[in-house]
C-alpha cells in the first residue's frame, strides 16, 4: 500500500503531474487558452471570446503553492506583457469570473505581486456593465468592447442561471476589498436582495431567472450543473466574511433543509444521492460535478445548528461515497458525467451522452475536504485510486486528455487539457497529500475553480487604508 510505503510521495507524484500537464502547454499551446494533448496545438474555448492565456492565469496559484518557481516566474511575465481585457469579444461572464478574476486574486494573495492586483480590478471593471439590467442580475454573455449583454438562447425563456449569477460574490466582495470601490460588493449584494425578495418553491432555488422580469423562469433545481456554485458561495460568503455575513449563513442552512427534504434520497443499495427537480418531479440522476457538494456539506457541517453538525458530516461522507462508487463501477475508474438510480442500476451512467470523463475535479476535491475534515485515511486511498487511473488513462505524450468513455477498455480521447485539470484537480489532489497547514480553512477559502482567497477579518479593511 503506497501509504505505509514512504518513499512513494502522493504530493510529489501529484506535482510531477502538474509538471508534465504544464511543460507539455508550454511547449504546445503557450499563450493560448488550452492544451490540445493528442494533436500538440492549442485549443480555444469561446467562453473566454478572444481573451487568451487562461491556462496560464488559472494555473498561476498552483505553480506558487507546488513552489515550482521558474514556472511561476515565466507565467507572471507572460501576464504581464500579453494578458489583454481589450477585445472585441463576447466572453462568459461566470467563466471569465471565476478562471481570469480569482486566478489574479489568488496569484496576488498568495505572492504579492502587484500586476496581479492590478489585472484583477481591470477586469472586474469590465465585467460591470453585465448588471445593467432591470434587475441587476447579470446577463450570461457580456461583449467586453461593447458592453453588451445577452443570455444564452437556450436557457428558459431568455434567463439568467443560478449557478453564473451566483457565482461572483466571493470575487467581488474581493476587488472591492482590493481597489476600494465597494461598487463590486454592491453588485453582488444586490443578487442577494432580489433573490431574498422571491417566492421559493418549497424553499428550493430554481436554475433560472429573467433579469428583465425578475421572476423564475422554469423550475428546475439542481444541485449539479446550472445550480452547484450558488450553494457553495454562500456558505464561503458566510466563511469569507469571518462569520459575520449572517444573510449568507441562513441562505445557506435553509437552502440544505429543503435539499435534504426534497432532493436527497438513498437508493435501495444504501447509496445517498442528490436527485433533480423538474417542477415538482425528481429525476433520479446526480451529475459529476453535484459531487462537490460532500465536501461543502462537511465544510458547513462546523456551523450547523449544535445538533445537526455531526449529520452534515455524515452526508459529506455518504455523498463521497456515492461518487466513489461511481467511479469504481467503470472500466477505468473515473467517474462518468452524470449517473442514474434508476431501473435498477446505481451510480452508473446509462445514455452514451453522459459517459464521458473531462478532466473534473469535483469528487476528488470532495475526497480533500472530507480528508482535512475527518482525517479517515480512506479519502487519501481513495484520491490515490483517481490518480492511478488518471495516469494509466488520461495521461499522453503530449498532457493529459480526457476520455469519451469510461466505460469502455479503449481509450477514446477527447484531446483536451481543461485549464481546471491544473487548476483545480491537480491542487486539490495536491492538498489532499499534504499537510493540514498548507492553505489552512480558517484562513482561506476556494472559489469554484479552487482559487484561494483569504478570510477578511474585520479590521482588514482599516490595515488597508493604512497602508495607502
Amino acid at each position: 500500500d503506497f501509504l505505509l510505503n514512504q518513499h512513494y510521495n502522493p504530493a510529489f507524484v501529484s506535482l510531477q503531474m502538474m509538471k508534465h500537464a504544464w511543460d507539455n502547454y508550454k511547449r504546445y499551446a503557450w499563450g493560448l487558452n488550452e492544451l490540445k494533448p493528442i494533436s500538440k496545438q492549442g485549443h480555444s474555448s469561446n467562453l473566454f471570446g478572444n481573451i487568451q492565456g487562461a491556462t496560464i492565469v488559472d494555473a498561476l496559484d498552483t505553480l506558487y503553492i507546488m513552489e515550482m518557481k521558474e514556472e511561476f516566474k515565466e507565467a507572471k511575465e507572460w501576464v504581464e506583457k500579453n494578458l489583454d481585457f481589450n477585445v472585441n469579444a463576447e466572453i462568459s461572464v461566470f467563466e471569465v469570473n471565476i478562471r481570469f478574476v480569482g486566478g489574479l486574486l489568488s496569484a496576488y494573495y498568495l505572492s504579492g505581486e502587484e500586476v496581479f492586483r492590478k489585472k484583477a480590478v481591470e477586469l472586474g471593471e469590465k465585467l460591470l456593465p453585465a448588471f445593467n439590467t432591470p434587475t441587476g442580475i447579470p446577463w450570461a454573455l457580456l461583449n467586453i468592447k461593447s458592453g453588451i449583454g445577452r443570455n444564452w438562447p437556450w436557457a428558459s425563456g431568455g434567463s439568467s442561471i443560478l449557478a453564473e449569477f451566483g457565482t461572483l460574490h466571493l470575487e467581488f466582495v474581493h476587488l472591492s476589498h482590493l481597489s476600494g470601490n465597494p461598487v463590486f460588493a454592491e453588485k453582488v449584494m444586490n443578487i442577494r436582495k432580489v433573490l431574498s425578495r422571491l417566492d421559493k418553491p418549497e424553499g428550493l432555488y430554481p436554475n433560472y431567472l429573467n433579469p428583465s422580469s425578475g421572476q423564475w423562469g422554469q423550475h428546475h433545481v439542481s444541485i449539479g450543473g446550472l445550480g452547484d456554485s450558488f450553494y457553495e458561495y454562500l456558505l464561503k460568503a458566510w466563511l469569507m466574511s469571518d462569520k459575520t455575513d449572517e444573510e449568507g449563513k441562513k441562505m445557506y442552512y435553509d437552502a440544505v433543509q429543503a435539499i435534504e427534504t426534497h432532493l436527497i434520497r438513498k437508493s435501495s443499495g444504501g447509496l445517498t444521492y442528490i436527485a433533480e427537480w423538474k417542477g415538482g418531479l425528481l429525476e433520479h440522476k446526480m451529475g459529476h460535478l453535484t459531487c462537490f457538494a460532500g465536501g461543502m456539506f462537511a465544510l458547513g457541517a462546523d456551523g450547523a445548528p449544535s445538533d445537526k453538525t455531526g449529520h452534515h458530516i455524515e452526508l459529506g461522507a455518504e455523498i463521497a461515497r456515492t461518487c466513489h462508487e461511481s467511479y469504481d463501477r467503470t472500466s477505468m475508474k473515473l467517474g462518468p458525467e452524470a449517473f442514474r438510480f434508476d431501473g435498477g442500476v446505481e451510480a452508473i451512467a446509462t445514455r452514451q451522452n453522459e459517459k464521458y470523463y473531462i478532466l473534473r475535479p469535483e469528487v476528488i476535491e470532495t475526497y480533500m475536504y472530507m480528508w482535512r475534515l475527518t482525517h479517515d485515511p480512506k479519502y487519501r486511498q481513495w484520491g490515490w485510486e483517481a490518480v492511478e487511473a488518471l495516469e494509466k488513462h488520461c495521461r499522453v505524450d503530449g498532457g493529459y486528455s480526457g476520455i469519451r468513455d469510461v466505460y469502455n477498455n479503449h481509450e477514446s480521447h477527447d484531446d483536451v487539457q481543461q485549464s481546471f485539470f491544473l487548476s483545480e484537480t491537480l491542487k486539490y489532489l495536491y492538498l489532499l497529500f499534504s499537510e493540514d497547514d498548507l492553505l489552512p480553512f480558517e484562513h482561506w477559502v476556494f472559489n469554484t475553480e479552487a482559487h484561494p482567497l483569504p478570510v477578511l477579518h474585520k479590521d482588514d479593511g482599516n490595515k488597508e487604508e493604512n497602508q495607502k
